[in-house]
């Protein structure tokens, strides 16, 4: 393969998780071709995506073995700058400190307006933000998460609705989570959950009358004098929003293992 086929490839497997995919074929194609400033950067950036310490380390070598052949490569100053940003300070003074002499270099080759200096701006005002920034940064995430989670059930329930799932392609991500959801739900034992995926407002809205309900009426009958126990109502409904959370991770395992099926079938078709 040539540089760019490995390049596609990565980007294709990094933008539905599989990180590891995407460091094999960097490492691949860098013993095949040779150094090449984007495989390093998909190294780097397949490592800094897991977020964590020995993974932040290799993401550094990879973007430190780049950059000593290619100082002057934005893609690599940007995501070794992000990665720096990132960094604890008390914990790694040496890879947060770095962050400074990044942005100069960047600040040189990347006029103002430019989409690195933008992704710049973006990092710098990441990283300088306040508690309170900090705190709705994590509200926004968990929404977002939220969001998803609430739209993957809809499509589940429409699904339910229907009978089942109308065939797709075996790289197609959201119909994968929609399938492997409604495989997590089967069976008999499974019925109250597949009924609260249909009637998810409804069954919100009855579980928060029931807790209410619930703690109300233990603190009237003197049983106790304040009550959480109503909130074990919303077991059955954390129970369901697990089973989403599982799918979407076997999907994403079997959109990546559909994609290296293809990639494979193409090598042999090739040879």
């Amino acid at each position: 393969m040539t540089y760019d086929e490995y390049a596609d490839r990565c980007e294709e497997f990094f933008a539905v998780g599989g990180f590891t995919q995407v460091r094999k074929l960097s490492e691949a194609g860098l013993e095949e071709l040779g150094p090449d400033p984007v495989l390093y950067r998909w190294l780097g950036l397949a490592h800094a995506a897991e977020d964590e310490d020995d993974h932040d380390a290799e993401a550094e070598k990879a973007y430190e073995a780049g950059l000593a052949q290619w100082p002057d490569d934005l893609g690599l100053l940007v995501s070794y700058l992000e990665l720096c940003l990132r960094a604890d300070g008390w914990t790694y003074p040496g890879r947060s400190g770095r962050a400074v002499v990044l942005k100069e270099r960047i600040a040189v080759l990347a006029p103002a307006g430019s989409p690195e200096a933008a992704r710049v701006e973006d990092a710098l005002g990441w990283a300088g933000r306040g508690y309170w920034q900090d705190v709705r940064e994590r509200t926004a995430t968990v929404r977002a998460e939220r969001a998803a989670l609430t739209s993957h059930s809809a499509d589940v329930a429409e699904a339910l609705e229907r009978g089942g799932q109308a065939p797709a392609h075996p790289e197609d991500l959201r119909a994968a989570e929609v399938a492997a959801a409604l495989e997590l739900l089967a069976g008999p034992w499974r019925a109250p959950l597949r009924l609260m995926v249909r009637h998810r407002v409804a069954a919100y809205v009855a579980t928060f009358v029931l807790v209410l309900a619930t703690n109300r009426a233990l603190v009237l009958s003197g049983t106790v004098s304040y009550s959480v126990w109503g909130w074990i109502w919303y077991v059955p409904l954390l129970l369901a929003d697990g089973r989403f959370k599982l799918a979407r991770r076997v999907a994403r395992q079997r959109v990546i293992a559909a994609m290296e099926a293809r990639h494979a079938d193409a090598v042999a078709s090739a040879d």
